[in-house]
C-alpha cells in the first residue's frame, strides 16, 4: 500500500485491503492488531498468523502475563514502518501476514484449557500459516507443541530462558510452567538430542539429555558462538523457538513473573535469533511477558521484537517461492 493511500484509511487492521505492506498509521491510535495487520479468521493464502493466548494459571509466583498479549500488540505499534533492521527482507511486504485474535477459553475451566489451545493451534496450521504465539505464561507451550508435533514429528526446540522448565512432573492433569519442557521431552513432542536451551541460570538436575548453553557462556563465547553451537545440534529438523521474555536480564525486561539477574542483553537476543536464519523453523512464542510489573513498557517492546524477529525466522525458509 502506498504511503499517501495508507494515511487516508481508517484503521488498517479492520480496512487494509490486502494483507500485505508496511503500515503508515500513528502509533498511538487504532486497533492494536500485531505489527497492524488485519484482524481476521480467514486464513486461506495466508502464511503466517499471529495469535494471542491470554493465559497464567499456571505461574509459581507472580501472575500478570494475561495482559500480555494486548500490551505486546500494542507495543508492535511502533514496528511497522520499515522493515526489520539486519534481515535483508521485508516479511510484511513479501508475504500474507494476520493477526487471528486471541484464544478464547474459559478462565474458570482451567484443565480444559490444554486441549482447546492444541484445537486452536492445530486449526491454524491445517489451514496452511505458521502459527506465531503471544503469551502468556510458559506451560502454553506444551500444547502449542503437541499441535507442531502433530503436523511435523518430534521437533527440535530451541529455548530461551532463565530457567529450564524441566522440573519433573508425571502428573498429566498438573499445569505448571515450569515443568513445560519435561512434559514435551516426555511426552516425545520435541528430541532432546536435537534440542538446545539458550541463557539458563538457574539449577536443575537433570536436563534430560537437551543441550544448555547457559547465560555465562553467552557472555563469553558470544551471540556468533552461540548460534553456531545451536545450528550444529538443530540440524536439519523441524524446529521451534519458544522464547521466554526472563532470558533476558531485568535490566532489559523487568515485567516478568520470575526475574533473574545475569541474563542477555536485548542485543545479545537479537543477534542469536538473527543468525539462525536458515534453520527449519516452524514455529515459535514469546511468553511471560507480564505488564503489571514494567511501568516503562520496555518489556513488552522486547517481546514485541522478538515476536517480530520470530516471524522472520518462520518464513526465511519461504523466501522466493
Amino acid at each position: 500500500m502506498a504511503l499517501e493511500d495508507a494515511r487516508t484509511q481508517v484503521d488498517l487492521a479492520f480496512t487494509a485491503r490486502d494483507r500485505r505492506g508496511l503500515a503508515y498509521e500513528n502509533a498511538f491510535g487504532g486497533a492494536t492488531s500485531f505489527l497492524r495487520r488485519r484482524y481476521t479468521k480467514d486464513l486461506a493464502g495466508v502464511d503466517l498468523a499471529v495469535t494471542g493466548v491470554p493465559f497464567d494459571q499456571a505461574v509459581t509466583h507472580r501472575p500478570g502475563t494475561r495482559f500480555g498479549p494486548r500490551a505486546i500488540r500494542e507495543a508492535s505499534a511502533l514496528q511497522p514502518f520499515d522493515p526489520p533492521y539486519g534481515w535483508g527482507f521485508s516479511p510484511l511486504e513479501e508475504f500474507d501476514i494476520v493477526d487471528c485474535g486471541d484464544l478464547a477459553f474459559d478462565y474458570a475451566r482451567v484443565a480444559a484449557f490444554p486441549d482447546r489451545l492444541t484445537a486452536h493451534v492445530a486449526g491454524i496450521l491445517a489451514a496452511g500459516p505458521a502459527v506465531v504465539t503471544l503469551g502468556g505464561d510458559h506451560y502454553i507451550t506444551f500444547p502449542i507443541l503437541r499441535a507442531h508435533a502433530e503436523k511435523y514429528g518430534p521437533l527440535a526446540l530451541i529455548q530461551f530462558d532463565a530457567h529450564s522448565d524441566l522440573w519433573p512432573d508425571d502428573d498429566p492433569a498438573r499445569i505448571d510452567h515450569g515443568t513445560m519442557s519435561y512434559k514435551a521431552v516426555k511426552a516425545g513432542l520435541v528430541d532432546p538430542a536435537a534440542s538446545v536451551q539458550i541463557g539458563i541460570r538457574t539449577e536443575c538436575p537433570d536436563y534430560l539429555g537437551v543441550s544448555v548453553i547457559d547465560a555465562p557462556e553467552v557472555h563469553r563465547t558470544g551471540p556468533e558462538a552461540v548460534a553456531a553451537k545451536v545450528r550444529a545440534i538443530v540440524g536439519e529438523r523441524p524446529c521451534y523457538v519458544s522464547f521466554d521474555i526472563d532470558c533476558l536480564d531485568p535490566a532489559f525486561a523487568p515485567g516478568t513473573g520470575t526475574p533473574v539477574w545475569g541474563g542477555l542483553a536485548s542485543w545479545q537476543a537479537a543477534a542469536i535469533l538473527r543468525a539462525l536464519a536458515g534453520l527449519r523453523v516452524v514455529g515459535g512464542d514469546v511468553v511471560e511477558v507480564s505488564p503489571p510489573y514494567d511501568t516503562t513498557g520496555a518489556t513488552a517492546i522486547a517481546g514485541a521484537h522478538v515476536a517480530h524477529e520470530l516471524i522472520c525466522l518462520c518464513l526465511w525458509p519461504r523466501r522466493g517461492r
